[in-house]
């Protein structure tokens, strides 16, 4: 008779059962429940975090903005004095020199070609600096203005302006081309450089037929436990 084997074969089960029950559950204690979320900004709570302005929200107070512009308009003056006298005065020297220029690039190659590298230096490099101030200017005092293409087409309208002027009242001054089109490269490059980011930062970002295109997040589903909730 072999009776060792079948109590071992019970004390075996009993300890098999009693390793997969698991610890035995104490009698009275009620489970812990999770804590409340607080609202964002309250103490305890999460913390919101900073938004950069979206398309359409300006990014500064009216009083910084109306500041700024105001600098501008005042840039702008300054500018348009200094573009006056250094277009808008005869010189009866430069009679025999000037000539009307309608044809884009021939006065470029004079200056190339003909004149000594300083004078091709002052020239070129002259007519492409009057044009910046529009580049930096324009985004800031004209929030419509914003934008490569339109910055550049009015630089090249008040430019055409000032060289119809010159070629018909001024003397010793003729209608040039080529200067509108150096003024128009000096203003791209102004706004390149700094209008692009003086603009953003003054006006409201332009919403554009792109920004339509964009689905917007659909709302986060809410927790029905919610109101249940200490």
């Amino acid at each position: 008779m072999r009776r060792w084997g079948r109590r071992g074969g019970a004390a075996d089960t009993a300890v098999a059962d009693r390793a997969t029950a698991g610890p035995p559950v104490q009698k009275g204690l009620v489970p812990e429940r999770a804590a409340p979320e607080r609202p964002v900004g309250e103490p305890g709570g999460p913390v919101a975090e900073a938004v950069p302005p979206g398309p359409g929200e300006p990014p500064l107070s009216p009083a910084l903005r109306m500041t700024a512009m105001a600098l501008a308009f005042a840039g702008m003056v300054g500018f348009a004095v200094v573009l006056a006298r250094l277009t808008l005065e005869p010189s009866a020297a430069s009679v025999p020199l000037t000539h009307t220029n309608v044809r884009p690039g021939d006065s470029i190659a004079d200056y190339i070609n003909q004149g000594t590298f300083r004078d091709t230096v002052k020239q070129l490099g002259g007519n492409i600096l009057l044009g910046v101030p529009f580049g930096v200017l324009l985004p800031v005092l004209v929030p419509r203005a914003r934008g490569l293409i339109r910055v550049v087409l009015a630089t090249a309208v008040v430019m055409v302006l000032v060289e119809l002027v010159q070629g018909a009242i001024v003397t010793g001054r003729a209608f040039d081309i080529d200067d509108v089109i150096l003024n128009s490269a000096g203003a791209l490059l102004g706004y390149l450089v700094l209008g692009r980011r003086l603009g953003r930062s003054v006006h409201p970002r332009r919403r554009h037929w792109w920004h339509r295109l964009r689905r917007r997040p659909a709302p986060a589903p809410a927790d029905p436990g919610a109101a249940s909730r200490p």
